[in-house]
């Protein structure tokens, strides 16, 4: 009796409370194109193999030597609260010739596939053209010359962090994007950008979601 109580009060939670169940507020589905910005997220990659990568599934990215440090995780479309997710049935496997757009943005094509299903399907675009819109996000935000160069592990707060994207980005602030880590090692940092990505702009619950940690190990490229 206490197990069904104890069942049902955390699907109450759940539904009442996207944030508790899917991160700062994903909503399934939605309109393609309706949307109020974008998140470009930048995959610290030696945390993500430390922390998350299986290194059988994930051999292209983790194996030993690539050297690989920020890779893009994905560009998401976002509203000002929540966003959508898997808005179309259509073109839900991207062309061959659509993947060669995604060729040397993301670490894997298996990634590109997934996050076009998952968050390209919302933007409006044809897969080509969204993995082209990734590439200009990627290209327009200018890694740190610490994190650029890093060749050991370092110590960060997530503010120090954010000042040093500030003083790479011209434009940016720090109320324009977030650090997030896990069990004390950076994850990622993820920057907003209007719908067009020609600016960076304020996003008050991406900004909000971020790390609430003392401080982090940016972990070396292994």
């Amino acid at each position: 009796m206490l197990r069904r109580l104890a069942v049902a009060t955390l699907t109450w939670l759940c539904l009442a409370s996207p944030s508790l169940a899917q991160g700062y507020g994903q909503r399934g589905g939605g309109t393609p194109g309706d949307f109020d910005f974008y998140v470009l997220a930048l995959s610290w990659s030696p945390g993500f193999c430390e922390l998350d990568g299986d290194r059988t599934r994930n051999r292209e990215q983790c194996a030993d030597g690539n050297g690989l440090r920020f890779v893009v995780h994905g560009l998401w479309p976002q509203y000002e609260r929540g966003y959508p997710s898997d808005c179309s049935l259509a073109e839900r496997s991207p062309s061959r010739s659509a993947m060669a757009e995604a060729e040397g943005v993301y670490p894997t094509d298996s990634l590109a596939r997934y996050e076009w299903r998952k968050h390209g399907t919302c933007t409006g675009s044809s897969p080509a053209d969204y993995f082209r819109d990734v590439r200009r996000a990627r290209d327009k935000v200018a890694v740190p010359p610490a994190l650029a160069r890093s060749e050991r592990d370092q110590r960060w707060t997530s503010l120090d962090l954010e000042r040093a994207f500030v003083d790479a980005n011209p434009g940016l602030r720090t109320d324009m994007m977030s650090v997030t880590c896990k069990r004390g090692v950076l994850q990622e940092v993820r920057i907003c950008l209007s719908k067009d990505l020609r600016d960076f702009r304020t996003c008050q619950q991406v900004d909000r979601s971020g790390c609430r940690a003392r401080d982090f190990t940016v972990l070396a490229p292994r």
